[in-house]
């Protein structure tokens, strides 16, 4: 059993502090936390977790072929671009337009979960991440290959992404608050980091580098 716990709790603090970064998804959550409330963010949060828990799992036990397909990883890292260039105009868009606060995309009538579990599985960035620390807990021991270390792992992992995103679900509710009229401020602020993730995105394809070191972006 301890042994278990050790594999729940570094899968856990794993995935809490890469969710941490700013990115699409968890500024995402953020903005819908704002604009639709938290209940609605919630759901957005755990249909990103749940692509990402299936992501992990077929990591796990598809590496060699997950390492083989550049193809659908070029494929994917253009349709997240586009998704957050469109998040980046809605923002902006919103700005310009005071009696529109709320971002067309983030709170159209799709169902969040849905919308979550979309915006989560067509970003690649996690795949590469979590490939890259099942690896090196693999390497170190103390992941082992076998179906309880990867419930342990994988409950640990979905836990932690759900405490990451809601730092950003409520800090953004506190922000609302804070700000109260001005929303336009925070529709400004939210369009800049969507695109500055752009900017990253472009310059990551150009460069063909894939990071571990963040899954958020």
């Amino acid at each position: 059993m301890p042994k278990l716990l050790k594999i729940f709790f570094t899968g856990m603090l794993i995935s809490f502090l890469g969710s941490l970064p700013l990115g699409t998804l968890n500024i995402a959550a953020m903005q819908i936390s704002i604009s639709d409330g938290v209940r609605f963010a919630l759901l957005f949060s755990l249909g990103s977790l749940v692509a990402e828990i299936i992501y992990v799992r077929l990591s796990l036990v598809a590496m060699d072929w997950i390492r083989k397909q550049e193809k659908i990883f070029r494929i994917l890292e253009w349709v997240t671009l586009v998704i957050v260039l469109a998040l980046a105009a809605a923002s902006f868009y919103a700005a310009l337009h005071p009696s529109q606060e709320k971002n067309v995309i983030l709170s159209s009538k799709l169902n969040k979960f849905i919308l979550g579990f979309t915006m989560s599985a067509v970003n690649p960035v996690q795949i590469p991440f979590w490939f890259g620390w099942s690896t090196v807990l693999f390497t170190k021991k103390v992941l082992l290959p076998r179906n309880d270390h990867y419930n342990a792992y994988i409950i640990g992992i979905g836990l932690g992404t759900f405490i990451g995103n809601l730092v950003f679900i409520f800090g953004g509710r506190l922000i609302a608050d804070k700000i109260h009229n001005n929303q336009h401020i925070l529709n400004w602020s939210i369009g800049g980091i969507f695109a500055i993730t752009a900017l990253i995105q472009i310059w990551k394809m150009v460069k063909k580098k894939k990071p571990v070191d963040a899954k958020s972006e």
